[in-house]
């Protein structure tokens, strides 16, 4: 009892670290807690019936083999085939309980953990690589099932059994029970100094395989800049360095968890060779109870197994506890931004939206330096300047993906900081260039804007975005797949399906980040017509590097540097010079060359 005393007080101590492990049975073991107390009681029954089967051979030894007493061959047969049948029963029935928990305990805890990772805010995204998100949700929520398993199996089947059997062991013996259990503290010092190694190289192992999963990751989104640009070898090398010190980091972790192996096969052998000569001492000279020297020895012998596992608990329990540490990490995080306990819902059909001299740094480099613009009700505004100049940012602070260092961003002279995060987004809609659908029909990706939306008001929106045509070509029409990031489907194509999922969310405020980018020019003249449409009624900032698609825009804003250097129309700009006539001069010679060419003018004058 010593040795058990130990191993748990061990368990429990302040180094262990094991708020981690209290938490997820408090969360985790009351939904389960009545399958939890069968598979229990199961256990019990296994470990009744193998120190039953121990016990036993005391009387085989002394009533068969001794007493010769042919009448009771029989009986004990039939006593043991129902020992091992209730225990096959008993395991079964424990083991498929443990089963079932596990796998709704695993589904439960990943669907946490997804929605943590999706409360976080963009800046948790730019901060965590997709492999060690990815990993986390997968495997983190199977090391928590571990650790609970791990628990759940030491106390119902190892401490359980080994209870059961030392006590067969003192019945039989008391002073042989007592001298075997002296190899326990030896046992302790060495798993401690094991642990404390394996906790270490467990978290760096994690970590490494999440380099591994994004590495492929990166692989297959990118595989035709792979190709292109022959970076095979570049890749292989980078995977070949990640298996290779997850390789060395398993390894690592397997040497220290089997050194518990000799040490124990060693300390085992001393006990049951001393057991053996005392106890064989005291049969040839003392006359003692062959069948209970037998009993002790077969009880020790079974006990040896769970032993060594409840020995090797602690080093189990801390690599799967290293993943419960990372699950509850991502739990615990608050995103930075988020609604104020007092924000009011946003309820606004027409949108007057202002930047009043906002600064805006990622980090410590400075990106809005007092910025401030006006974007008037149902009117179109124009962002343009050189890359870097912090157009993009202004779209992250209109849909609040973050806040402003100083200043405010106001809609309708309200600081959006007022409004709940959910309904201020609700009123705005997003076109990229890089316009991602999900894996799905082409109903449900158009739906995205407003799930609530009829199927009739679905093929409204794909009317209005010009995408009515080409989907109804297509085999199954609105519930054809548009395959994995919309990949059946041409660049025009997915960025008409993006309109039309903007123009069904009807919202009053709509950003347009080079939407037209790349396109062939039938697909930008379809895709223009159905932006006009989209824009109609709405304030929409547009992004577009190619001046020539913004000089029908109410008003320009020309920044660099994170400030606005010009406003007007295309008229007063290029009236006025500066830097929009510079780049218009620059994009216009592009144009000529490139028609020159053979290419069409994209840059007319």
């Amino acid at each position: 009892m010593d040795f058990l005393k130990g191993r748990f007080a061990s368990l429990l101590g302040p180094d262990q670290k094991l708020g981690p492990l209290v938490r997820l049975f408090r969360s985790n073991f009351r939904p389960y807690a009545g399958r939890y107390a069968y598979a229990l009681a199961m256990m019990l029954i296994v470990s009744a019936a193998t120190a039953g089967s121990a016990y036993i051979i005391k009387e085989i030894i002394n009533k068969i083999f001794i007493d010769k007493n042919e009448g009771l061959i029989f009986t004990i047969a039939g006593v043991i085939v129902g020992i091992y049948l209730i225990k096959g029963f008993a395991t079964y029935f424990s083991s498929i309980t443990l089963t079932k928990i596990g796998n709704s305990m695993v589904a439960r805890l990943q669907r946490q953990l997804y929605d943590a990772v999706l409360r976080q805010d963009i800046a948790f995204f730019q901060s965590h690589a997709l492999g060690d998100i990815m990993v986390r949700i997968s495997q983190n929520a199977g090391a928590a099932r571990q650790a609970i398993d791990l628990i759940v199996m030491s106390l119902g089947r190892d401490l359980f059994t080994l209870i059961s059997l030392v006590a067969v062991m003192v019945i039989q013996n008391p002073v042989m029970s007592f001298l075997s259990l002296l190899i326990a503290p030896p046992a302790i010092l060495g798993v401690t100094y094991l642990l404390k190694k394996v906790r270490t190289a467990a978290r760096k192992e994690v970590m490494t395989s999440a380099q591994i999963v994004t590495i492929v990751q990166e692989s297959v989104q990118g595989i035709r800049v792979v190709k292109s640009f022959g970076l095979e070898d570049r890749l292989r090398a980078a995977f070949n360095v990640a298996t290779t010190n997850v390789e060395k980091l398993s390894n690592r972790i397997a040497m220290l968890g089997a050194r518990s192996s000799p040490l124990m096969e060693t300390l085992g052998g001393f006990a049951i060779a001393f057991v053996v000569m005392f106890g064989g001492y005291q049969i040839v000279h003392y006359n003692a109870d062959p069948g209970a020297f037998f009993s002790f020895i077969t009880a020790l012998l079974l006990a040896y197994e769970p032993a060594k596992r409840l020995a090797r608990f602690n080093l189990d329990l801390e690599k799967a506890l290293v993943g419960v540490r990372m699950m509850y990490e991502v739990m615990d995080l608050v995103p930075e931004l988020q609604s104020a306990p007092d924000a009011v819902e946003a309820t606004f059909d027409r949108a007057i939206v202002t930047l009043d001299r906002v600064d805006f740094a990622y980090g410590e480099a400075p990106v809005l330096k007092g910025l401030s613009l006006t974007a008037p009700e149902n009117s179109v505004v124009a962002l343009v300047g050189p890359s870097g100049a912090g157009k993009s940012t202004v779209f992250s602070l209109v849909e609040r993906f973050y806040d402003p260092t100083a200043g405010a961003v106001l809609i309708n002279g309200t600081d959006i900081r007022r409004f709940t995060v959910e309904s201020l987004r609700r009123h705005v809609a997003l076109v990229t260039q890089d316009t991602f659908l999900f894996a799905g029909t082409v109903a449900a990706n158009i739906a995205d804007g407003r799930p609530e939306a009829s199927r009739a008001e679905i093929e409204a929106a794909a009317r209005d975005a010009n995408a009515y045509d080409f989907i109804m070509a297509m085999p199954g029409g609105f519930d054809a797949l548009v395959g994995e990031g919309g990949g059946n489907l041409s660049g025009g194509q997915r960025q008409r399906i993006a309109i039309a999922r903007a123009i069904l969310r009807q919202a009053p405020i709509l950003l347009l980040d080079e939407a037209t980018s790349a396109l062939d020019a039938q697909a930008e003249r379809d895709i223009q017509e159905a932006l006009a449409r989209l824009m109609k009624g709405r304030t929409t900032f547009v992004i577009a590097h190619r001046l020539a698609t913004v000089r029908d825009a109410d008003i320009i804003y020309v920044m660099d540097k994170g400030e606005v250097v010009q406003k007007g129309t295309h008229e007063e700009l290029m009236a006025e010079g500066g830097l929009y006539a510079h780049l218009r001069a620059l994009q216009f010679r592009e144009g000529g060359e490139a028609s020159r060419a053979g290419v069409t003018d994209a840059f007319p004058a």
